[in-house]
């Protein structure tokens, strides 16, 4: 396990240093080590299934749990917490879980774990008795090291195969990338089961010697004031997250001055979002992509290289082709589906072999389902999801077009476009909207501000006003709930 064991000799290096701030307390290196020796040989004596789930808030006590079942030689399976019980009941069952490294007020909170499953919580561990040293054991690089869940916004969960090399290369790419090393301090709050906060929030901080600084709970005042105390250099969030923060009442403009990056992720950054921070913090928020199939970062867009829409060039090791429907290259500047190869790039769906397959194409690239186009400079931008385009009276369109005009709007906090099934046209577009605290919907002037920003037929037939989006653990919008609500709305938009 080549990624546990440079965490390891990380720890070692410097044991007295802080290497993980959580809500509820510092961790020295030598704590995070001697808890995961502990938590390995709770796994080796509760189990022998080679998967162990692992259930945990956004804390130091995640990263402890992942090397000890890597020490244990298990593949990490982290729970969604916020799973519903059928997608808990799918996911232990799917991966044969019967035991899962949890904490109480973890199991309060989720009322319980399946039938068959056995909870072994981190605070009746012997932490004050001298654990067997250990590191983490070794195996194949193609060993599957981590068994990440979807988060089941188009259907049941899949567990996506990750190896021990595609962890190890996405932590190194990442790494290279934005020269991460031991004089970095990284913030972030999100949740350590969702690919993104488990490789640049938790493993890459941990394996180049970084300090990084947990909430598991995003309050946008507590972040700033996180940043006061911590000075990060990186700030690792959700655009929704960064939205907030910008309201933040009395935040200092230099709150996050103390930044080198702050990466955005996990859904499309609206361009009202990263010059609303800008103007706040006076800091560019840096946009990268990524899925949970590719550990998950393939490119980011650095500020030097600042351009709006670009989610930036690939990492080191990647390489994209946008292809047309029969996997043919494009001409540059045209939109296609975005196909990936890397050694980041999974194994394929746990159980899945017809889903695994038809994931990638017969020249071997994986089929991101997304749409986009690369520049002259070979910048990425993305223009849409390839399930969610309409087809309106003829013409293809994407929702996120129709959408960063709307999120323009004065009183428009948030948009979220689907096709509504239409009669003579195929699909006309409904828009849901979430409106900013204290501002009224006035249909008449949205509906005008559209139609001066575009065409006739990509003007919403119907806007709908909503508390809040509803939306997955990660924070990005559930376009099937908002279409399941709705009669007569196309399911797979």
């Amino acid at each position: 396990m080549q990624l546990g064991n440079a965490i390891l000799r990380r720890l070692a290096l410097r044991p007295l240093r802080t290497v993980v701030v959580d809500d509820q307390r510092s961790w020295p290196a030598w704590q995070l080590w001697w808890t995961a020796c502990h938590v390995a040989s709770a796994i080796e004596r509760a189990t022998t299934a080679d998967r162990v789930g692992i259930m945990l808030p956004t804390s130091g006590l995640f990263p402890a749990a992942t090397l000890g079942a890597w020490m244990a030689g298990r593949t990490c399976v982290p729970l969604n917490y916020l799973f519903s019980t059928q997608d808990m009941e799918h996911v232990c069952r799917d991966a044969s879980i019967d035991c899962c490294v949890t904490v109480g007020p973890m199991l309060d909170f989720t009322k319980g774990l399946p039938a068959g499953v056995r909870a072994l919580r981190m605070e009746e561990l012997p932490v004050k008795s001298l654990p067997r040293p250990r590191c983490c054991t070794p195996s194949r690089a193609d060993r599957l090291a981590l068994l990440l869940y979807t988060s089941g916004t188009s259907g049941r969960p899949k567990g996506v195969m990750l190896t021990e090399d595609n962890l190890w290369a996405n932590v190194r790419q990442v790494r290279d990338w934005a020269s991460f090393g031991s004089h970095d301090v990284v913030l972030g709050v999100l949740p350590q089961f969702h690919s993104f906060g488990f490789t640049v929030l938790t493993m890459m901080p941990l394996a180049v010697g970084a300090k990084a600084v947990y909430t598991a709970r995003f309050m946008p005042k507590r972040i700033v004031d996180l940043a006061a105390r911590h000075r990060p250099t990186a700030l690792v969030a959700i655009p929704s997250m960064y939205n907030a923060l910008r309201s933040v009442k009395d935040a200092p403009k230099d709150a996050f001055s103390s930044l080198r990056f702050a990466v955005s992720g996990g859904e499309p950054l609206p361009q009202s979002v990263s010059d609303g921070f800008h103007d706040a913090f006076g800091v560019r928020i840096a946009e990268g992509y990524g899925l949970t199939e590719t550990s998950p970062v393939v490119s980011w867009c650095l500020p030097h290289e600042y351009r709006w829409k670009s989610v930036g060039r690939p990492l080191d090791g990647v390489q994209f082709l946008i292809a047309d429907a029969d996997g043919q290259p494009v001409p540059q500047g045209q939109d296609g589906e975005i196909r990936i190869k890397g050694p980041n790039v999974m194994k394929g769906y746990f159980n899945l072999p017809t889903e695994s397959a038809a994931a990638f194409d017969a020249a071997g690239w994986f089929r991101t389902g997304d749409q986009g186009r690369l520049d002259a400079d070979g910048h990425l931008s993305i223009t849409g999801r390839i399930k969610e385009m309409l087809i309106i009276a003829g013409e293809n369109v994407f929702p996120r077009e129709i959408e960063e005009v709307l999120n323009h709007e004065p009183s428009i906090k948030e948009s979220a476009v689907i096709g509504l099934q239409d009669g003579s046209r195929g699909e006309v577009p409904l828009a849901f909207l979430e409106l900013h605290e204290g501002a009224t919907f006035d249909e008449h002037a949205v509906r005008a501000w559209c139609r001066e920003r575009l065409p006739g037929y990509k003007v919403p037939r119907e806007f709908r006003v909503l508390a809040a989006m509803p939306r997955n653990p990660t924070g990005k919008v559930m376009r099937r709930a908002l279409s399941a609500a709705t009669p007569g709305i196309n399911a797979s938009a």
